[in-house]
């Protein structure tokens, strides 16, 4: 199989290469994507020998081809450069782990090129999950899910009736503030939000862990996955991260999914689907495990979480203004330009300006994600001020 990944350089591209060197079997990488990283994308070009590329950025497409000789290898530039690669004949799955809002459109041009998707990215599905899931209907076209917590909901329903489903639960480890009283949260640093308890992931999930946004997408995310309704989706604390999501059913039979913390494991899956390959990950060792605990996420502590609930709810664009709010919030954060607990203040003075449109199409999303940015920008300089 002919697999393109789309966000190499980061920590689920460079996982994900991993598992395939592991198959070399039955996986040839041949597409590799990058926003600037060259230094990663050239050795995993030496590695993997890809017949494709493509970097976002322009002056560092200038720069690797001034390191490499790409004669064998066609290069592509920029976001278009993206959207072409990935309709590629050559290409078979795709692994999307482009992070944040610039995933939606090369997903959607892969979709609509046939390509079955392996899907790393949470906010293309927030934003248009609606428009997304339809084209995957209509190409018929798998999107599995990499996410720890969707790829656990996928393999607990994958045999399941679900019209008999009661609820689905979506663990939270509580992140790198679960201990820490709010009264310290605005003096919280970057470092600190940036130390996860539990997985090691890139900045901007990190802080959207901290925050428990991460959940609220999560929630968005698993409405579209599998057609739930918001209110039959919860959230539970559980510290251990060894299970990472419950489905209950009409009979009160609850089926999880458990697995050490990572992320290698449901990458391998959606890979493989529906195979289950061994490999050489350690196993949960029972006999060790001292307690498995759960408690309810405190909304008062973390407000992004609410915030997600309220914007499920509403629908429409609201999702799309969401999600631009909080990466524009995250960026800021991670700039040290905004304080931790000014990120939720920010989101909601964006959301609480936006006029929704309730069944948007594709221009509509986009015009709402420009706007909530824009808006961000002007709500964080009257809170600054």
């Amino acid at each position: 199989m002919m697999i393109a990944v789309l966000g190499s350089t980061g920590s689920i591209g460079r996982n994900t290469l991993g598992v395939i060197r592991d198959f070399s079997d039955k996986f040839n990488v041949t597409a590799l994507s990058t926003n600037s990283n060259i230094d990663i994308l050239s050795q995993q070009i030496k590695l993997f020998h890809p017949a494709l590329i493509c970097i976002r950025d322009k002056n560092s497409a200038l720069d690797l081809k001034s390191r490499l000789n790409l004669k064998n290898i066609k290069l592509f530039v920029g976001e278009e450069g993206l959207e072409e690669m990935v309709q590629d004949k050559r290409i078979d799955k795709v692994v999307l782990a482009i992070s944040g809002a610039s995933a939606l459109l090369p997903l959607l041009k892969a979709i609509e090129s046939g390509k079955d998707i392996a899907l790393a990215n949470k906010e293309a599905l927030v934003m248009a999950g609606h428009i997304i899931m339809q084209k995957a209907t209509h190409k018929k076209i798998t999107i599995i899910p990499i996410d720890s917590e969707q790829s656990g909901i996928w393999q607990c329903l994958s045999s399941e009736d679900k019209n008999k489903l009661k609820n689905i639960y979506l663990t939270a480890s509580g992140g790198p503030l679960h201990k820490i009283s709010r009264k310290y949260f605005k003096n919280i640093s970057v470092s600190q939000v940036l130390k996860h308890p539990r997985w090691k992931m890139g900045v901007k999930i990190s802080v959207d862990s901290a925050t428990l946004m991460n959940k609220g997408l999560e929630v968005l995310e698993t409405m579209h996955l599998f057609g739930v309704e918001p209110d039959k989706i919860k959230i539970l604390i559980h510290p251990e991260a060894l299970i990472h999501s419950m489905v209950e059913f009409t009979d009160g039979v609850i089926l999880a999914q458990l697995s050490i913390t990572d992320m290698r494991i449901p990458i391998q899956y959606a890979l493989t689907y529906p195979e289950r390959l061994a490999n050489k990950l350690p196993n949960i060792d029972f006999l060790s495990v001292k307690k498995l605990s759960f408690q309810e996420p405190d909304f008062k502590r973390f407000p992004c979480l609410g915030l997600a609930y309220r914007v499920a709810q509403d629908e429409g664009t609201m999702p799309a203004v969401l999600n631009a709010a909080n990466e524009v919030s995250v960026s800021e954060f991670l700039k040290n330009g905004l304080d931790f607990v000014s990120i939720p203040r920010v989101i909601e003075r964006v959301l609480n300006r936006h006029r929704n449109k309730i069944a948007p199409d594709l221009d509509d999303v986009l015009e709402a994600d420009s706007w909530a940015r824009r808006e961000a920008y002007q709500a964080m300089q009257k809170l600054r001020h």
